[in-house]
């Protein structure tokens, strides 16, 4: 019984075997079948001193067959291993009409001893169905930025921490500031002193300045408001105004040209009220009159 299970056992092997080595021979009869993807002709870079941020470009022909090879997409802008980062690429043409495939890429880290990296095969797609073109990898070398030690001399072995900025004393700085506020704050308010003082002198000098702040206190309805803007047209004028003189008033005071047509007529209703049957002329407003007659002759003094 125990031979019996033995030979069954040795049977099981020999079909397992047998079954193994079939799957084997199919696959590599598959694969020897499969053609082989055509490579691309190459202008590879040099293979050799190459250092972090350094660019490594390939120039791909891109001919399959002597046939023009159509990209259906340009190879993506991504990183690709721990060493490199394949950039925007792009198509040239050459004189001769050739069209070439501009592929570059970064190192993006830096070995701590001389190290060979691989860049890595592509595979390009074509816009025609399957048609492909690889580009084969290509190994280069890259060194380190600098090694560990770059002498064994006294004081030129391991690198150093940069050397401290100086410090600048700063108390000068801010006193020369202050100075400065403190000057700037005076220039202001001695310009804002000025300007109150001129104003204020204004009022009192200027004959419809003067005017101008009796009539806002009182009513312009009130004679005394008449008066007060009578008393500054002859104080312009240098001698007591009257309709008949305004031509003289304008004369020595031009500036109130402008103005012409409401001045005669504020003396019209003037002579109406205080010398005529007593009533004043509908829409003439003295306290209106009065504050554009002392902008005028603000605008004329400057």
């Amino acid at each position: 019984m125990s031979g019996a299970s033995v030979n069954c056992s040795r049977l099981l092997c020999l079909c397992a075997a047998a079954a193994l080595a079939a799957f084997v021979t199919s696959r590599s009869a598959t694969a020897a079948e499969e053609p082989a993807l055509p490579e691309a002709e190459v202008q590879q870079p040099r293979a050799f001193g190459y250092m972090l941020g350094d660019v490594i470009t390939q120039r791909v022909l891109l001919t399959l067959k002597a046939k023009p090879f159509e990209l259906a997409k340009m190879p993506a802008t991504q990183r690709v291993g721990m060493w490199l980062e394949r950039r925007a690429s792009r198509v040239e043409s050459a004189a001769d009409g050739a069209r070439w495939l501009i592929v570059e890429y970064q190192v993006i880290n830096a070995p701590r001893i001389l190290t060979t990296i691989t860049v890595p095969p592509l595979l390009l797609e074509s816009s025609q169905p399957d048609t492909r073109l690889l580009v084969p990898e290509w190994s280069v070398s890259v060194s380190p930025l600098t090694p560990p030690t770059a002498f064994d001399s006294a004081g030129l072995g391991k690198l150093r921490p940069d050397r401290q900025a100086t410090l600048i004393e700063t108390a000068p700085i801010k006193r020369q500031v202050w100075i400065w506020l403190v000057a700037m704050a005076a220039t202001a308010a001695a310009w804002i002193g000025w300007t109150l003082w001129r104003n204020r002198l204004a009022a009192l000098n200027q004959p419809f300045a003067r005017a101008w702040y009796e009539i806002r206190q009182l009513d312009e309805a009130s004679p005394h408001a008449w008066q007060a803007l009578h008393r500054a047209f002859d104080r312009t004028a240098g001698r007591v105004m009257h309709t008949d003189a305004l031509p003289l008033l304008f004369e020595q005071a031009p500036h109130l040209q402008p103005l012409r047509a409401r001045i005669e007529e504020f003396f019209a209703a003037s002579s109406e009220r205080f010398f005529g049957a007593g009533t004043q002329t509908a829409g003439v407003s003295i306290r209106s009159l009065c504050a554009e007659l002392q902008r005028v002759e603000r605008r004329h003094e400057r």
